[in-house]
Parts: C-alpha cells; structure tokens; sequence
C-alpha cells in the first residue's frame, strides 16, 4: 500500500489527537473510519512507535489486520502513549515532543529455509520486518530495527532473545514470517 500525502497528514493527526485525548480520558480516540477515506477504512495491521528527543519512549502494534487502519492507529498511538509496560504513561508536558512513526505491515509471508545460514540469505537488511516463533513464544522486529542491528545474524540474534529463546537456538526450529513495512513520521 502506498498512501497519498493527505492520508499520511490524517493518520498521524489521528495519532497525536488520540494520545492527547487519551491523557484527559484514559483511553483512545474513538474514530469513525468512513470519515477518512476508503483506503484508511480498510483493515490494516499498524504499530506506532513514539520517540523523545530520539529516544523511545513507547511501542505497540498489532501483526494481523483485524481493524481499519485508522481505528488502528488511533489504538496503538495511545497504547505506546500510555500501555508500553517499559515506560511509565506519557505526561502532559511530554506530548508535544514527541515524533510519532506510523508503520503500516503488509502481509506477512512465510520463509522456507533447511539452515540458518540459509535464512539470514534470504534477508534484505532495512527492508524486512520478521516474525519468529517458537512453541508459544513469538516476537517481530520492524524494518526500522535494521538502524540499530545492521548485520542479519544480529538482527536475527537480538530477535531470538527477544522472544524469549537462546540465540543460539538453531533456526531450523523456528517459523519465520517476512513482511514490509510503510513508514509515516511526523
């Protein structure tokens, strides 16, 4: 999906307004999705990542599209606002330093690999998010992590740990999902 300008300028104004209503009502912005266009009404998997001063002050999203995307956006803006359990809730004073990022996932595609090897081949570094999962545990990094962790057996490393699981957990062991990412900052 590739959105117009206008579409960019609405999804992150609805973020900023759910988190500002969020601080005075304790929950999120309630929208109407046939109010912004058929391309936001549609159902759309998003996380919202919120930085101060570039440093991240909350993340949270969702990996299956069980919403619209604007209804989406206006969840997880005031989830990283106030629901990340690694920060406490956002403040008043806060808000109007904050840079929202909007990422919206396309479908996540299952990876086919014999090796570890094999599968870090078949990452694109700073294009790909990933979905590991093992048993019970699952976790994502969004192609945005690449910034921090550019090499692919890191990226992959840092991931295992992320879910719970040893890094050096053979990667045969796992299921693996690829997706995309369209970023919106402002």
């Amino acid at each position: 999906m590739v959105l117009e300008s206008e579409d960019r300028r609405k999804l992150l104004g609805v973020a900023r307004d759910s988190i500002a209503f969020g601080l005075h009502a304790g929950k999120p912005l309630t929208v109407d999705p046939s109010r912004y266009g058929q391309q936001l009404a549609q159902p759309g998997a998003t996380f919202v990542t919120l930085k101060r001063h570039d440093v991240l002050r909350g993340c949270i999203g969702t990996l299956d599209g069980v919403r619209p995307i604007v209804a989406d956006v206006a969840r997880h803006a005031y989830g990283a606002a106030f629901k990340d359990p690694r920060f406490p809730a956002v403040a008043p004073g806060e808000v109007d330093e904050l840079q929202i990022h909007i990422s919206l996932l396309s479908k996540a595609m299952p990876l086919a690999f014999a090796s570890e090897q094999e599968l870090l081949s078949q990452l694109s570094a700073g294009i790909d998010g990933l979905i590991l999962q093992s048993g019970s545990r699952r976790a994502t990094f969004l192609p945005s992590v690449w910034e921090q962790l550019s090499d692919p057996g890191q990226f992959l490393g840092h991931l295992k740990q992320k879910a719970g699981l040893d890094p050096t957990q053979p990667a045969q062991d796992l299921k693996v999902w690829r997706y995309t990412a369209e970023s919106v900052v402002g």
